[in-house]
């Protein structure tokens, strides 16, 4: 199973990894980093290469990123020339329940695409979906 690692400012990763929790159970492939203002980036690298480890069972493992261009983002890049290690950005929980529900079978990019597709399909602008459905 494809492992995860949320790299994220605050508690955010954490958060919600207990949220996608709440809602399937638990989720065995997956854990999260935390940075802040005071976290040194060698220090920070080393704790994402430790998770990295720790959700890898050679099936490949996604780092998830709150934001693109934030400090979780640029220090989680350095990992991209690893085997099997991809790097999303903007991570929410319609990710998350994807990736709690991915097959054994699939390639890793397939995954990776699947997941990338779910979160991009669970952002919409409330009033706009609601009109296109004929709701408003």
């Amino acid at each position: 199973m494809v492992g995860g690692v949320i790299v994220s400012h605050g508690q955010l990763g954490k958060e919600l990894i207990a949220t996608a929790e709440m809602i399937v159970g638990k989720i065995p492939n997956i854990t999260s980093v935390s940075i802040d203002v005071t976290s040194d980036v060698e220090t920070s690298r080393e704790q994402i290469r430790q998770a990295i480890k720790s959700v890898n069972n050679g099936a490949g493992v996604v780092i998830f990123t709150d934001m693109f261009g934030g400090t979780p983002s640029n220090i989680s890049l350095s990992f991209l020339d690893e085997a099997n290690i991809e790097v999303i950005t903007g991570v929410n929980l319609a990710m998350l329940l994807q990736l709690s529900t991915s097959g054994k079978a699939e390639p890793f990019q397939q995954i990776v695409q699947s997941l990338k597709q779910r979160g991009q399909e669970n952002i919409h602008i409330a009033s706009e979906f609601l009109k296109q459905r004929g709701k408003k």
